[in-house]
C-alpha cells in the first residue's frame, strides 16, 4: 500500500541528519504535494510513524520527531561479500543485466530523484559454493557513480561505493517479507515454483543524506539460514 511505502521513506529520512529529535515533521499539505498523494494517505503514513514510536503529535502545533531508530550505527556497511566471507565459502556473482534506464515514478520516489532521471539497473545472481543464494535487482543514480561497471558488480558493491567512490554510508533500511517464488525466480534460484523464499527490499543512504542504492532481493533460505541481531 502506498501509505506504507511513504511511511518507510519518512522513517529512513528521520534516521538521517536531516531531522533532529524534537524537530517538526513537514505538515500534511507539504508532504501530500511532495509524494503526489492525498492528505488522508499522508495521515495514515504518519499514523504508522506514531505507532513505531518515531514521532508524536502535538495538538494545534504539528508532528515532532521523538526517536531515531532506522539505521544501525555503522562506519562500514557490510554487504553480501563481507558478511559471507566469515563462512570461508566460495562466493561468486553473475551479472545478468546491466544497463542505464530512466527511473520510473516508483524508483524515483525511493531514491528521491526526478522521474526519468538516469539510473543504473542491474540484476545479479549471487552464489555460495556454486549454489544460487540470492537474486538481486538494484537501482543506483548514474550522476553519483559515473564509472560503475560490470566488474564492480561482480565484486562488492558497497566496497566500490565506499573505497572507490569515497561515499560514506550512513546506513541501510531493509524490509523482509516471506513470499512464494514465481516460475522465473524459481528457475534462477533453482528451487521449485511456489517455494517459500525471502524478499528483501533495501534502501541505502549516504552520510550526505543521499539515497544511493535501492535493491529488491530474493533469498533462497533453504541453503543458508539467516541470523539477525538487533
Amino acid at each position: 500500500m502506498i501509505y506504507k511505502s511513504i511511511a518507510n521513506q519518512l522513517r529512513i529520512r528521520i534516521g538521517t541528519a536531516e531531522y533532529a529529535i524534537g524537530s517538526a515533521l513537514p505538515g500534511e499539505h507539504k508532504l501530500a504535494e511532495e509524494f503526489c498523494v492525498s492528505r488522508m494517505t499522508i495521515r495514515k503514513a504518519v499514523d504508522l510513524l506514531v505507532n513505531w514510536g518515531l514521532v508524536f503529535r502535538k495538538n494545534g502545533s504539528g508532528t515532532y520527531i521523538s526517536h531515531k531508530n532506522v539505521y544501525p550505527g555503522t562506519e562500514n556497511l557490510a554487504g553480501f561479500f563481507e558478511s559471507m566471507k566469515t563462512l570461508n565459502d566460495n562466493l561468486t556473482s553473475q551479472v545478468l543485466i546491466f544497463q542505464i534506464q530512466p527511473a520510473t515514478e516508483a524508483i524515483a520516489m525511493q531514491l528521491k530523484i526526478p522521474t526519468g532521471h538516469n539510473v543504473y539497473y542491474s540484476r545479479r545472481m549471487r552464489f555460495v559454493n556454486g549454489t544460487p543464494l540470492m537474486l538481486e535487482d538494484s537501482y543506483m543514480p548514474v550522476h553519483l557513480f559515473r564509472n560503475l561497471s560490470v566488474s564492480h558488480l561482480e565484486g562488492s558493491k558497497f566496497r566500490y561505493i565506499e573505497e572507490s567512490c569515497h561515499v560514506g554510508i550512513s546506513g541501510n533500511y531493509e524490509c523482509l517479507t516471506p513470499v512464494l517464488a514465481d516460475s522465473n525466480i524459481a528457475e534462477l534460484l533453482q528451487v521449485k515454483e511456489n517455494s517459500p523464499i525471502l524478499c528483501i527490499t533495501s534502501l541505502t543512504c549516504s552520510k550526505k543524506n543521499e539515497f544511493i542504492n535501492y535493491s529488491i532481493m530474493y533469498r533462497n533460505t533453504s541453503e543458508y539460514r539467516i541470523d539477525h541481531y538487533a
